[in-house]
């Protein structure tokens, strides 16, 4: 069954109003009805994170340097340690030094970020950073 679309008037002053069209200009949106529905479903998909019982996705992006002493070694074993949440990895070899490994996790958001953290802190990552979605089925 399709959603059905409902109209809705939102008040904010006119200072509010220009840096809000600004920045839809700078992300390209084409109208405001579109940037405001992104907005919401930006704050559900936190809420979700937030609810332990419910499954959601993220992607772990870590850049280190393959040299790193038993680095490899330690993220291949959390990798395998943890391989219900990690669903899926890519390694990419930027240069004669540097890999960039990214991964996709699915699993209750506080145990994804937890895996998250213990990639990201493994001693010898040059940086890593989570990125949090959903699984869409509760996202319209």
């Amino acid at each position: 069954m399709k959603e059905r679309t409902q109209r809705f008037g939102v008040s904010m002053d006119d200072t509010l109003l220009k840096k809000l069209d600004a920045y839809i200009a700078s992300k390209g949106y084409t109208n405001r009805s579109e940037a405001i529905r992104d907005f919401v479903r930006e704050n559900l998909v936190e809420e979700e994170w937030k609810a332990d019982r419910k499954q959601v996705v993220g992607t772990v992006t870590l850049i280190y340097d393959h040299a790193a002493l038993e680095l490899p070694k330690k993220l291949t074993d959390l990798q395998h340690h943890f391989h219900k949440e990690i669903i899926s990895t890519t390694h990419i070899h930027l240069d004669e030094h540097n890999c960039l490994e990214i991964l996709a996790l699915k699993g209750k958001g506080e145990k994804v970020k937890a895996i998250a953290d213990r990639l990201i802190a493994a001693k010898g990552v040059k940086h890593g950073k989570l990125v949090m979605s959903t699984t869409g089925k509760e996202i319209v």
